[in-house]
């Protein structure tokens, strides 16, 4: 990293910034951003008018003619953080619900199920963040551990993933699974040797318990949609993209953003799946004039996740013989979806885990990017976990935004190699092989599936560690970018891989005024403290929001 190698002609652009625009400036600042080169240049000062950026500087101006002064007092001052994927509805309901993340056990989910039963007072029992794989024994819970913990209520635990549920038998008989019930295409009840439903539920699977769950009312849509996106703005995020939301979400959004309450950005994916999705693909792609909110991209789920082994691959799990996992379509329907999407304008974010899902989706997409624009609307594959080595070329022919969570892979460490073998991590989280390729790096996290502080995924992209900085050197360390790479994930290429690099994603003149002051500078603390930096402040359009 070479922080002091800042041009000229940058320089020469704070001087000329034009002063008399200006109302506020931020001084005594360590500012930190990247350009579309991804060259690094640091600033003390930045002016702002409304909710545009009029001014960088490399020293501080004449403070005259400024209506107000913001001291950062030597805080670092970086773009506004974006995520790339996440789940806002998702992360509202969460925080709402039953949290069994980190369990180390059944006995231990057990007991936390008991004491926060009062998150949920009434009607169903819901709860997220289970993951067996971090348990003693390594193995699906049943419906059985739950049955009685709440008498007759029907109960429903997402895992870590959000690609498998776990339900108690109350459950099971309002969706009305049994011993006869059918796999779903795309979708796995486990069972026992008996052939009789356990309570776990795979991928596709898991529709039959939420067709017969209540639906949030338009009100909740919009309780969970402002706490999530509180929350997300407390951790220096300044815009998110909303990875496959419905028609209802959709209109939550609207009358939030109508009513001024979104406090950040928000880039939907419509769900293709999602009922009377065709209407808005014929109403096409826009934006509010505000450009709080876009809908101008689709989300396609190709396959599953490598935890409950539903990420679809071309061999055996290494670790269940006879399984590949699951496509969540056919393939006429994926590359249904994808010309549909396509033809109407729209991006096409396709989340592929697998290396078969990756394999499909590349061929998906490589049929229409030959036609005229098709790659000027910059598709994307989300997650990109698991790839074939010699198809990470692709990637870079096709032009293909690779969306990454880095706390993936310090998550999956202790069970990817199991499920893959070690040949095939070669392809897996390959983050600085795509890169050095010429693939585009958009950062995320995947919240609430991982935690949504964006300083946790910039840790785990430089170290390849968790946070408790293990393994020693990183986890296929090979794989791991520098500080600035990391940045720019999470900042300017996020923002390119929404069509907003030239509005948010830098601090540059004539941009938005998106930006965050944090405690710590981001480029000087040691590589295993970035995940503790501290937020101060989030600034989204010039108005401080956290």
């Amino acid at each position: 990293m070479n922080i002091a190698s800042i041009t000229a002609l940058f320089v020469a652009s704070f001087c000329l910034s034009p002063l008399l625009w200006a109302n506020d400036i931020v001084i005594n600042a360590k500012g930190y951003t990247l350009n579309d080169q991804k060259v690094l240049s640091e600033f003390t000062a930045m002016a702002f008018d409304g909710n545009k950026i009029t001014g960088v500087y490399a020293k501080t101006p004449d403070l005259k003619g400024f209506d107000n002064v913001i001291d950062a007092k030597g805080k670092t001052l970086l773009p506004g953080l974006i995520d790339a994927h996440g789940h806002v509805m998702a992360y509202g309901q969460a925080i709402s619900s039953v949290d069994l993340v980190g369990t180390q056990s059944l006995k231990d989910a057990q007991a936390k199920i008991k004491a926060q039963l009062g998150k949920v007072p009434t009607g169903w029992v819901v709860g997220h963040g289970w993951n067996q794989e971090l348990w003693q024994v390594k193995q699906f819970p049943t419906a059985s551990d739950i049955d009685g913990l709440m008498g007759e209520r029907p109960v429903v635990f997402s895992r870590i993933d959000g690609h498998a549920i776990w339900v108690n038998s109350k459950a099971l008989t309002l969706a009305g699974i049994t011993t006869d019930t059918s796999d779903p295409e795309g979708g796995e009840i486990i069972r026992d040797k008996q052939g009789k439903p356990t309570g776990v539920l795979v991928d596709n699977a898991m529709g039959l318990v939420y067709d017969v769950m209540p639906k949030p009312t338009m009100a909740q849509r919009k309780t969970f949609l402002q706490q999530s996106l509180k929350a997300l703005a407390a951790t220096g995020l300044t815009s998110v993209h909303d990875a496959g939301i419905d028609p209802e979400t959709i209109a939550a959004y609207h009358e939030l953003q109508a009513e001024g309450n979104l406090p950040i950005r928000v880039y939907a994916m419509l769900d293709i799946t999602s009922e009377d999705a065709d209407a808005f693909l014929q109403k096409g792609p826009y934006q509010t004039d505000d450009a709080m909110f876009a809908l101008k991209s689709v989300k396609i789920s190709a396959d599953g996740a490598l935890g409950s082994r539903g990420a679809a691959l071309h061999d055996d799990y290494s670790d269940r013989k006879g399984q590949k996992g699951l496509l969540l379509h056919t393939i006429s329907n994926l590359n249904k979806y994808v010309a549909q999407a396509m033809q109407a304008g729209f991006q096409v974010n396709t989340h592929a885990i697998g290396d078969r899902a990756n394999t499909l989706v590349l061929d998906a997409y490589e049929k229409w990017l030959k036609k005229d624009d098709m790659a000027a609307l910059r598709h994307r594959i989300e997650h990109a976990q698991v790839v074939r080595p010699h198809e990470l070329q692709r990637f870079a022919d096709l032009h293909m935004i690779a969306s990454m969570q880095p706390t993936h892979a310090t998550s999956d460490k202790n069970m990817a190699e199991d499920r893959l073998g070690k040949a095939r991590m070669k392809g897996a989280y390959a983050w600085a092989s795509l890169q050095k390729l010429g693939v585009l790096l958009a950062g995320g996290s995947d919240f609430p599936i991982e935690p949504a502080e964006p300083f946790y995924g910039l840790h785990a992209a430089v170290t390849r560690q968790d946070r408790n900085n293990q393994p020693l050197g990183g986890w296929y360390a090979n794989e791991a970018v520098d500080r600035e790479t990391a940045l720019a994930m999470f900042t300017y290429n996020a923002a390119y891989a929404a069509h907003q690099e030239s509005m948010i994603g830098s601090i540059e003149v004539g941009k938005q005024a998106d930006f965050i002051l944090v405690e710590d500078d981001y480029f000087e603390v040691k590589p295993e403290d970035i995940w503790k930096v501290k937020v101060a402040q989030t600034w989204v359009a010039g108005k401080q929001v956290y």
